[in-house]
């Protein structure tokens, strides 16, 4: 059930939130083209929303980030300062298309006006009280999640890797609570192939690239990893009577935007049910109407006992959520886990608002038909290319698979004004726009990409 029809339930929302309702939908229109770097068309700014140049430049902004911050990230040489819609612009005001939408968290594009309005009220009467307390936008939230999903009951923290460490806690709390006369209950976990579940120690160790695992080992033990698809060999380990939990993308987006099949989920849910083991789906990145369903999994009609959620949830702001069924929930005590900053009102109203426009039917046929707009163009202009091994993905969650490394190509497009990102082995062009991305803007982004292509020829002549 979306927010939508849990509002003509009679529930009652905050004044923020109702009003957000009735705010004008605006419609991201495209402006005239300006010319790009590689004689491309890339659109101007709307006329309400000129780019923010600010007084430093790129190169003295990176010169100093890489004095004063950790070196974690290897960035692209560019300095966004300012967006709105599918737009992006740097300090010295170029314009770029965002394919990125933030790693699939921007859903509704940048300055989204209901986001806006709903984030702008919130701080102004109160951000944060810990959860200490009682408040309201935290509760509706919960509401409208488990109104329109699976789930009984919400646990709310900070991000996608909190949300998996929650999910691993819970498991094995879940096995010794309904088991509580055995000495050894289970506390192992299956994860698969490509997967990624996060950074933290508990999610790193589900997380099967091993240079994301090695320099911080030992991680914590019991996680076997199985191929993904291998129905076999998965059921056979679930039926060990070792596993606490299975964790599971539906569509893997790191790993190389992977999609699994019916069958494998079917069978992964038959399994656990018959070992007594819960199955968790990692939605934080294919959930929340990035393919056109609400929820990834619905496209498989099957329901996990966990599912956990972060990036997109809040429309830019951090948050994670773990969704869970009543018999999960059972099993957690006061103090079992907890979060400072989680689910806080400023965060759980912005995602209100958020989650009231993703699930209207309307707003999903729209990212169902564009994906399938932009995968069959891409594959007309893309699916002959000799680098080209596949496209695949659905909804506006899309790779498209090269045999070379894929970062020659995404720098161009950088350059060109496209912004896009990398996936799998670095082979793999990750396309995941804000939803609200319009086939106008999704037909300069294929233009751009074609026209970006013989870069990857320099690459392999040098």
């Amino acid at each position: 059930m979306s927010c939508a029809a849990l509002l003509s339930l009679n529930i009652s929302f905050s004044p923020a939130f109702n009003r957000s309702l009735t705010l004008k939908r605006t419609n991201h229109s495209v402006a005239a083209p300006t010319t790009a770097c590689l004689n491309v068309d890339v659109r101007a700014p709307d006329s309400d929303q000129k780019p923010l140049i600010h007084e430093k430049r790129s190169s003295e902004i990176i010169a100093d980030e890489k004095k004063f911050i950790v070196g974690t990230y290897a960035r692209a040489p560019v300095v966004l300062s300012s967006g709105k819609g599918c737009k992006l612009y740097d300090v010295e005001g170029r314009e770029y298309l965002d394919l990125t939408s933030g790693i699939a968290v921007n859903a509704l594009g940048h300055g989204d006006p209901d986001w806006v309005a709903a984030v702008t009220h919130q701080a102004s009467v109160l951000a944060h009280v810990s959860n200490i307390y009682y408040t309201v936008p935290q509760v509706e939230l919960a509401k409208c999640l488990v109104g329109s999903s699976f789930a009984d009951r919400v646990f709310f923290c900070n991000s996608g890797t909190e949300a998996n460490e929650a999910a691993i806690k819970f498991s094995r709390k879940f096995q010794r609570f309904s088991h509580p006369d055995e000495k050894n209950p289970s506390v192992e976990f299956i994860a698969f192939t490509n997967c990624f579940h996060g950074r933290t120690m508990g999610a790193l160790a589900l997380t099967s690239k091993e240079h994301y695992r090695t320099p911080f080992e030992p991680v914590m033990p019991g996680v076997t990893f199985l191929e993904y698809g291998d129905t076999q060999a998965t059921v056979e380990m679930i039926q060990s009577g070792k596993i606490a939990a299975v964790f599971v993308e539906p569509i893997q987006g790191e790993g190389g935007i992977y999609s699994a099949t019916k069958e494998f989920l079917k069978s992964l849910r038959t399994a656990c049910d018959n070992a007594g083991c819960l199955l968790v789906f990692d939605e934080v990145q294919c959930g929340l109407g990035r393919t056109g369903f609400l929820w990834a999994h619905e496209a498989y009609d099957v329901y996990p006992d966990i599912m956990t959620l972060a990036k997109p949830l809040a429309g830019g702001l951090p948050i994670g959520a773990v969704l869970v069924t009543e018999k999960v929930a059972t099993a957690i005590n006061y103090g079992d886990h907890g979060s400072t900053f989680a689910g806080n009102p400023l965060v759980c109203n912005a995602g209100i608002a958020v989650l009231d426009k993703i699930s209207t039917p309307s707003f999903l046929a729209s990212v169902s038909e564009k994906g399938q707009y932009f995968k069959d163009l891409l594959i007309k202009k893309l699916g002959q290319n000799s680098y080209v091994k596949e496209i695949r993905g659905f909804g506006l969650i899309i790779g498209i698979e090269l045999d070379v490394s894929a970062s020659p190509l995404v720098d161009a497009c950088q350059q060109s004004g496209l912004l896009v990102l990398t996936a799998g082995k670095g082979n793999v062009v990750r396309i995941v726009p804000p939803l609200i991305i319009s086939k106008e803007e999704l037909d300069l982004a294929a233009e751009i990409l074609v026209k970006c292509f013989p870069v990857l020829d320099q690459g392999v002549k040098n």
